[in-house]
């Protein structure tokens, strides 16, 4: 079997293990593979394993630390009702465990009590906990 074929399975193999893992190691490895099967085609073996050698520490130095920043980057933007959860909110008519109404960010919203035996007046502020369908669960 000729030598670039071999550096094609070990890239496969690599990338495999890359999906079984996800330790954003594996992939940077085998992306190495690559570039060395494709010097196969032209090159001696010991040149293949220098620049095997000095891709994987290439990509290795350059996209994991890509990959780690990406994954630890927090959302930078909520949609929909999941961007009401953790706001602050105005009880505009009296909020208990049956109904009520809060004013979110400029928008009335129909609301309940998240604990049942809370009760909320007019003026209170209260924080989003969830949101249930167009109803909003609040707690001080």
């Amino acid at each position: 079997m000729p030598a670039w074929a071999w550096w094609v399975l070990i890239a496969v193999a690599l990338a495999a293990g890359e999906v079984f893992t996800l330790g954003f190691f594996l992939g940077a490895v085998a992306l190495a593979a690559v570039v060395a099967a494709v010097v196969a085609l032209a090159l001696p073996v010991w040149i293949q394993v220098i620049v095997f050698i000095a891709g994987s520490l290439a990509s290795l130095g350059f996209l994991r630390p890509l990959a780690r920043a990406h994954m630890t980057t927090p959302a930078a933007l909520r949609t929909g009702t999941a961007a009401l959860v953790g706001r602050r909110a105005i009880v505009i008519e009296r909020v208990d465990a049956e109904s009520g109404t809060v004013k979110i960010g400029g928008e009335v919203w129909t609301a309940r009590a998240y604990m049942e035996d809370a009760v909320y007046e007019p003026g209170a502020r209260v924080d989003v906990l969830k949101i249930e369908g167009a109803t909003a669960l609040v707690s001080e």
